[in-house]
């Protein structure tokens, strides 16, 4: 019997010891190597001082986006003659912002040719380059959601808390949402094939389009900009961003730290331009045959405009262009738990909300408890701005701000008039002196009852604190009002039987819909936001937004290449031998592969072949 040689076997247990060591090193390193260019970079952006607990500035009395022109005072040092300007200013204390110089169609054009150039290198990157730069973007806005709040209330008048919501947390929900879904949905598409087609692979690539074009509202000028501007970068295109005149200031300050965000990615900052001009230079960007896609957020009037002008070189547009969206209260509905939500609905951002509620559509029975309801919160309501506390930069006294401009809180109580006028019960309704900000651009939170659907007020997109109750007798005749106006973007339906809920919802005439909620299908990325009839057309959220921001090519290979591919069969080769045995040999394959019974397939089939033979 041979000696066993212990020494070897300890040797080979010491190389697999080592083995496995280094496999483990190896792999550990790969990992975080991988972790590290997955990772958030870090970046800066200063905050602006005019967001500052002690920040004073001009108070500009009665002031407009030309106030520069009546106070010499709000003019820049130097001007350039025959320039325009635009004054910014917070609607809630009148403070001066900014005059800012508006772009020129020469500088609008200059600014799409360097989106071109940036993008030719950015379509090339890869997800987990565009993945990197929205978990970057993300980090930062959760490290600086109260400076960005902040920002966005300076330059609209809204309360932190409507920032919190409509501008931080529907912003981070978007990122999160590219980040971990966004790839899925642009990755090359594999489509099922017919009987015909069994030897082929056929597909769908996502291209980036170019060059996309926003133009967009002033009511969340943080989400407004870095929701279709994320879109577009994530899709592999370059964005020109065309803001409101109403919110230059902080959007200047979020574009440019999505371009920063960029730069600290390695990636060129031009991908991303900002045009700051008055509606009549903004055909330069919309009639551009460099920008590939539109997406316009705003009212309908001007959505019209920049419709047509598309159409000089048949750029597609997506057009988001508001509401008249209405709460469905059905029968039996127990209004104290739902009338928190209303509240939310009705006066989140002073109103100026385009999935709003504008009409409450609510039982007889239940009329006047809901009205009684409705004004008793509403009469406790504080107006005011959110950053005038000069410890720690809150006004803890504040449940609703200012509206975005004097001119739209004196429209608003012109047609509050009409209410007036008809004898119906109005609480609230007039424009507001605030004893601190004599120039702000307050209006009363406003409750209206017994409202006539057919009247001006009802069919009218009010975007205001105004709270419309409709009676109703009959769930078809609440589904009739509800379907009343040219509008459809979104609604809500409210009951105690859900599936009586859905049974209404499947029945409106809109692009979205919450039952026993309000407002949380925008809150959902993965779901489509849009509307119907007059509220627009094309879709900017979810696959489907998404996918509108690229160009899907469908290409078409062979599955056995070394074994089939496509041949003309000589019946039907040019020239055509026979024309009677060409048409016998189609419809005979029509109806052989398609055709309805057996009896016809073999049939089919017999002409086929005979046709063959000929």
């Amino acid at each position: 019997m041979a000696d066993y040689d212990y020494d070897d076997e300890e040797g080979v247990d010491v190389f697999y010891m080592i083995l496995g060591f280094v496999t483990v090193g190896v792999w550990l390193v790969i990992h975080r190597y991988r972790s590290i260019l997955n990772r958030a970079v870090p970046f800066h952006q200063p905050a602006p001082p005019e967001i500052g607990p002690r920040f004073e500035a001009h108070r500009i009395p009665n002031p407009s986006l030309e106030s520069h022109l009546v106070h010499e005072d709000l003019r820049p040092a130097f001007t350039l003659p025959g320039r325009k300007y635009i004054t910014s200013y917070d609607p809630a204390t009148s403070y001066h912002l900014a005059t800012i110089l508006a772009d020129s169609h020469e500088e609008i054009s200059q600014k799409i040719g360097r989106a071109v150039e940036a993008q030719r290198v950015w379509k090339r990157t890869d997800f987990r380059d565009r993945r990197r730069v929205m978990k970057s973007l993300k980090k930062w806005l959760v490290d600086n959601q109260e400076v960005c709040a902040k920002v966005a209330c300076r330059d609209t008048g809204k309360t932190m808390l409507d920032a919190a919501l409509g501008e931080v947390l529907t912003t981070c929900s978007k990122l999160d949402w590219l980040i971990n879904h966004g790839e899925r949905y642009l990755r090359p598409d594999s489509r099922h094939n017919n009987f015909l087609m069994f030897y082929k692979s056929s597909y769908v690539f996502y291209e980036p389009l170019g060059v996309v074009a926003a133009i967009v509202s002033w009511n969340y000028p943080l989400h407004n900009a870095w929701s279709p501007i994320i879109a577009a970068l994530f899709a592999g295109n370059a964005v020109v961003l065309k803001c409101s005149e109403q919110v230059i200031w902080s959007s200047r300050w979020f574009v440019g730290t999505i371009q920063e965000c960029l730069r600290a990615c390695g990636h060129d900052p031009g991908l991303v331009q900002l045009v700051c001009c008055y509606p009549e230079e903004a055909e330069a960007l919309i009639k551009s045959e460099l920008i590939k896609h539109i997406t316009f957020i705003g009212s309908e009037t001007v959505g019209r405009k920049v419709a047509m002008a598309a159409t000089v070189h048949l750029t597609p547009v997506t057009l988001e262009l508001g509401g008249k969206d209405p709460a469905v209260i059905l029968p039996h509905t127990n209004l104290e738990q739902y009338i928190s939500l209303w509240m939310r609905g009705v006066y989140q951002n002073a109103g100026q909300n385009c999935i709003g509620i504008e009409r409450l559509i609510v039982h007889s029975s239940q009329h006047d408890r809901l009205h009684e309801m409705m004004w008793e919160r509403v009469d406790k309501l504080r107006l005011g701005t959110a950053l005038a506390n000069p410890n720690d930069g809150f006004s803890p006294e504040v449940d609703m701000g200012a509206m975005i401009s004097g001119q739209r809180a004196e429209d608003t109580a012109g047609v509050v008039q009409l209410a007036f006028d008809a004898g119906l019960d109005v609480k609230g309704g007039e424009q507001h002196l605030h004893p601190l900000w004599e120039n702000g651009s307050y209006f009363l939170p406003t409750v209206i009852a017994n409202a006539d659907p057919e009247s001006e007020l009802a069919q009218r997109e009010l975007f205001a604190p105004v709270a419309l109750l409709i009676k109703y007798e009959t769930i078809e005749e609440a589904i009739a009002i509800a379907n009343g106006t040219r509008y459809g973007l979104g609604a809500s339906v409210f009951g105690p039987d859900q599936e009586k809920c859905l049974k209404v919802a499947k029945e409106l005439e809109c692009g979205m819909v919450a039952i026993n909620d309000f407002g949380v299908f925008y809150l959902n990325q993965d779901l489509p936001f849009g509307g119907f009839k007059a509220s627009g057309y094309g879709r900017f959220g979810g696959p489907e937004g998404l996918r509108a921001l690229t160009n899907p090519k469908a290409i078409v290979v062979d599955r056995f290449a070394w074994l089939v591919q496509t041949s003309i069969p000589r019946v039907v080769d040019y020239p055509i031998p026979s024309v009677r045995a060409s048409w016998d040999f189609i419809s005979g394959l029509v109806g052989f592969v398609y055709g309805d019974g057996w009896r016809l397939r073999i049939d089919s089939l017999k002409r086929l072949i005979q046709a063959v033979r000929r």
